[in-house]
């Protein structure tokens, strides 16, 4: 019982402290990628926040310093989205600047989205413009979905260098070199990134988009986390995809992009026309097929069974539905308005052993069901294969092998339409230094990461902490479901080998049983002394013969008896009475008398 008992403590215990225990190891891997001093594992979220610095060049450093207050860098869009419903085409939506709703820490502000169902456009200059000439691109940013996200985005534009580049008129046509970050409606999640290639030739730009990530990022609409988004473009062309720190995508700007940066060599001649001669068919009907004189199209695929006969029994005039006799009329039931009360018909019972109504045969298929005849199909033997324009050279073929070289960044730019608000940016950071970047995450979303994933360690109810844990570790259920199941049938299975205790009846009446020497036939010494000699059984033929005298009972005992069974009492009965003889009985086994034979004279 103690054993079962500790084994449901000890399982009940695991069930409800491993969500904790989860939460915190996820906490614990986290601080591994922090700063070398740990600064962010010993965070308390009471304290002043710091916005993060950059530790070496970059171009754009915003961490929205001041609750409230838009920076005056950040200009919202005056303009119209093009071909968009004119009660819904102005930029109105609204930003502001505030704290985090839910695990803020003190002074870290960011730039919020705020408004449902509506545009909205905001940009800003970058400090200077960024070149891609030989040094890497990198674009770092923070989002959190405070809200969970239903149809909307949270992509960034960096906007190419014009002249003259105005920020009142910002909207959805504004020329930019790379959009990238995270967008969803429905069911379908993307993470963009999508830079604008200019035709060398024509001058015609065109947006060439990346293959997707790996894996799933749908948690990051609805998991209310601070997320970090990464993106690098290096002069060698290959590009990666970081979110929180993990690498998601990478590739080459000529060979991972859709469409191809350069075009084909060779592209089909326009003007080229299928020759009108052209037999482009593989097979043709047999000319020369001929269908068979005895061939019926007309005959029914199938007819009935000449050889069926009625089962014998059947009911021809029984009715396949009768009138249910269980039916009652209902108590409102108005014959002058619902008229004749008419019981519900159901399936006739006579009919359910062998059948009734009109026996008809069954139908089986027709041996001579052919169907539609139709001509056999043989080889073409004018068959000239698919025809294809032929091929000429690509008038606007050009080859770009270093598609990096992209059209400088002026300016950043968020131009989006959401049906969820509460979207929450924060520490844009644009720098051509990946370990910039790092230093730059390792001050802000590793301090804001891991005060989050400690909330979640620290509060909440248990069945919350028990389902948030099983979001990024779906093999938490199988041991929930084993932390149920094994207390409840060790449980059913103690209760179903526990052991009856015998009343004290039971346990007094074995005892004097003990005491008491048995015979085969079930009788014992007290009975026969107490019945007198004549009483004892006969043990054999034998016996029988040579005992022509009944003995009395002090011959047929005699000394020797009272000694024996002094001596057995004496083994059986142990220094403290009755009591001391239970306990002996529960660990010894009974002694049992062998049945005494009648002594010969």
């Amino acid at each position: 019982m103690l054993r079962t008992i500790a084994i449901v403590l000890f399982i009940g215990s695991a069930f409800f402290m491993l969500p904790r225990m989860v939460a915190e190891e996820d906490i614990d891997d986290e601080g591994d990628t922090v700063t070398s001093d740990d600064e962010s594992a010993s965070f308390d979220s009471t304290q002043d926040y710091s916005p993060p610095s950059p530790s070496g060049n970059y171009y754009l450093a915003e961490t929205f310093p001041t609750a409230g207050s838009i920076p005056t860098r950040w200009i919202k869009s005056k303009a119209k989205k093009d071909g968009a419903d004119s009660t819904i085409a102005k930029y109105d939506g609204e930003w502001t600047v505030e704290s985090a709703t839910n695990r803020p820490l003190r002074n870290d502000y960011g730039l919020v989205l705020k408004s449902v169902a509506r545009h909205h456009a905001i940009s800003s200059n970058l400090d200077r413009v960024f070149r891609f000439e030989d040094k890497p691109f990198v674009m770092q940013y923070e989002v959190k979905f405070q809200n969970e996200q239903t149809c909307g985005g949270a992509y960034v534009k960096l906007l190419s260098e014009m002249p003259g580049l105005d920020l009142d008129g910002f909207y959805d046509k504004s020329r930019y070199t790379i959009m990238f970050g995270p967008d969803k409606c429905g069911e379908d999640h993307k993470l963009h990134f999508i830079f604008q290639h200019k035709h060398p030739k024509t001058g015609v730009f065109e947006e060439k988009h990346a293959k997707k990530p790996s894996g799933s990022i749908s948690e990051l609409f609805k998991d209310k986390k601070t997320h970090l988004f990464t993106l690098v473009v290096y002069p060698s062309n290959k590009f990666e995809i970081y979110v929180d720190q993990v690498e998601v995508n990478s590739g080459d700007l000529l060979e991972d992009f859709t469409p191809a940066v350069n075009p084909p060599n060779e592209i089909d001649d326009p003007e080229d026309t299928k020759p009108t001669g052209w037999d482009d068919r593989a097979k043709i009907t047999d000319p020369d097929a001929v269908k068979p004189d005895d061939w019926d199209e007309e005959a029914a695929a199938e007819i009935p069974d000449d050889l069926a006969e009625k089962p014998e029994g059947w009911l021809d005039d029984e009715p396949l539905m009768v009138p249910d006799e269980a039916a009652e009329k209902p108590d409102d039931w108005d014959d002058d308005i619902d008229g004749e009360y008419e019981a519900p018909l159901v399936d006739n019972p006579l009919c359910a052993e062998i059948g009734c109504g009109e026996w008809i045969r069954p139908m089986i298929p027709n041996p001579n069901y052919k169907g539609k005849w139709f001509p056999a199909q043989i080889e073409n033997p004018d068959y000239q294969g698919i025809w294809a324009p032929r091929k000429i050279p690509n008038p606007d073929f050009f080859e770009d092998k270093n598609p990096f070289k992209m059209t400088p960044i002026q300016a950043i730019g968020l131009e989006l339409w959401s049906m969820t608000s509460q979207i929450h940016f924060d520490n844009f950071l644009v720098t051509d230094d990946k370990a910039v970047a790092d230093q730059y995450a390792a001050d802000s979303w590793e301090i804001k990461s891991y005060n989050e994933r400690e909330g979640i360690a620290g509060a909440g109810s248990v069945v919350d902490n028990m389902i948030t844990a099983t979001e990024e570790r779906p093999w938490l259920w199988l041991v929930y479901a084993a932390c149920v199941i094994v207390p409840v049938v060790a449980l059913i299975s103690w209760l179903c080998t526990k052991p009856k205790k015998k009343s004290s009846k039971a346990a007094a009446a074995a005892r004097k049983k003990t005491d008491l020497s048995v015979d085969d036939d079930g009788g014992s010494d007290g009975e026969y002394e107490a019945a007198g000699p004549s009483a004892r059984p006969v043990t054999n033929k034998a016996d029988l013969e040579d005992d022509d005298t009944p003995l009395d009972g002090a011959e047929a005992g005699g000394d020797a008896a009272d000694s024996d069974r002094d001596e057995e009492e004496e083994e059986v009965v142990g220094p403290e009475g009755e009591g001391g003889a239970e306990e002996e009985e529960e660990e010894k086994p009974v002694r049992k008398r062998s049945a005494r034979k009648p002594r010969k004279d």
